[in-house]
């Protein structure tokens, strides 16, 4: 047996170990109940900032939806960087339309680093009357007992709670493909690495206690990195704290969604995660089932493994993510498998193009997370 052969088996073993290992973890873990321990903090009041900008798909249900909580105290405070931003008029629309919940309108942009949404929430941490808060970006759909599944989260050791952004009700091929990426892969990551004791925050629903932001110099402590949450992860860790996510991620209603706008979006967090993160961000390359089946492709032309191998790879390693899918109510469709399939194709490119480059656009901002400031223009 020549020493390629043997280290293509070792790789396909340990990629399929890790693979279904991990979804094994993630389903089990989304269908563990709550605790059956009670509330060790209560129902305490919650401040919920939410920062917008501009008109998003189901911006006014998902907007809404923070309106709705099944929760005894909490406020609303909607961050908006533009007085003329049209999202304005819906908010308030929603604040008439639900009087019997606290909520107000902030206007102001705080330029205290390169992410505009960091910037545009400054203003709201400064205002939040209570000891809880909630960073919650505008696309996120709250269900009734959203503050009460962070809460369930929360215990001695934790320091903060996230929900990594999960897809669903996506309209044609680009949303489906965005769904390949944000559920059963990058989420189904986040979810595993949390229950083995490592999880990291996640921007899309980041849930905190004052005080572990600020001993150590408040919102501001999250401007020392291009992204506010790789940010919050090194604060929170400083602690000897722990990051949790919640049981189930809370949904992101996609609509349609262009192919370039996803794979900019992609490649955003990719060049975030190659500065914040270097170390994990190296092992991307070879995650996906591209070259672990490829490999046992290969191998089984080389009459290193069985030929009905690689194909039973193929079949089972995509089956393992509609089972997962399916198991937890995580978007699936007949689409789906093609979309996961494109989505492996294409992330040793995304690997690469962020290698590549420093540049990205964010809310209209050309930034570039080498030089960490805002810049007029960007040439990659």
């Amino acid at each position: 047996m020549s020493l390629a052969i043997l280290v293509a088996q070792i790789f396909c073993l340990l990629a399929a170990l890790v693979h279904f290992g991990s979804i094994a973890i993630v389903t089990l873990r989304g269908r563990a109940g709550r605790r059956d321990d009670g509330r060790p903090h209560g129902r305490p009041p919650v401040s919920i900032l939410r920062p917008v900008c501009g008109i998003e798909h189901a911006i006014e249900r998902t907007l809404g939806s923070g309106f709705e909580l099944d929760y005894p105290d909490y406020e609303l405070i909607f961050c908006v960087a533009n007085g003329a931003d049209p999202v304005i008029p819906r908010i308030r629309r929603l604040m008439a339309a639900n009087p019997a919940v606290p909520a107000r309108i902030l206007v102001g942009d705080d330029r205290i680093s390169i992410n505009p949404k960091l910037n545009n929430l400054v203003k709201g941490w400064a205002a939040a009357k209570h000891e809880w808060i909630v960073m919650a970006d505008s696309n996120v759909l709250m269900p009734p007992d959203y503050l009460d599944r962070m809460l369930d989260r929360w215990d001695a050791t934790t320091g903060l709670v996230c929900s990594p952004p999960l897809g669903s009700e996506p309209d044609g091929y680009g949303a489906e493909f965005e769904c390949a990426y944000l559920n059963t892969y990058q989420a189904r990551w986040q979810l595993a690495a949390d229950a083995i004791g490592q999880g990291f925050a996640q921007g899309k629903s980041m849930f905190w206690r004052r005080e572990n932001l600020d001993r150590h110099g408040g919102i501001a402590a999250l401007a020392a990195d291009p992204a506010e949450d790789a940010a919050a992860t090194k604060a929170i860790r400083a602690n000897g704290q722990r990051i949790r996510l919640v049981r189930q991620p809370f949904a992101q209603p996609l609509g349609p969604r262009a192919l370039r706008a996803v794979w900019s979006r992609q490649l955003r967090w990719a060049r975030l995660r190659r500065v914040t993160f270097p170390a994990f961000f190296c092992m991307e390359f070879l995650t996906g089932g591209l070259f672990p089946i490829a490999l046992a492709a290969w191998l089984a032309f080389q009459d290193g493994i069985p030929g009905w191998l690689a194909p039973t790879l193929a079949v089972a390693w995509y089956g393992a993510e509609a089972l997962l899918a399916k198991n937890l109510g995580w978007h699936y469709s007949r689409r789906s498998p093609l979309a996961w399939i494109v989505r492996d194709l294409s992330l040793p490119a995304l690997w690469i193009a962020a290698v590549c480059g420093s540049g990205f656009e964010w809310r209209g901002n050309q930034m570039n997370v080498k030089k960490d400031s805002l810049l007029a223009t960007e040439t990659d």
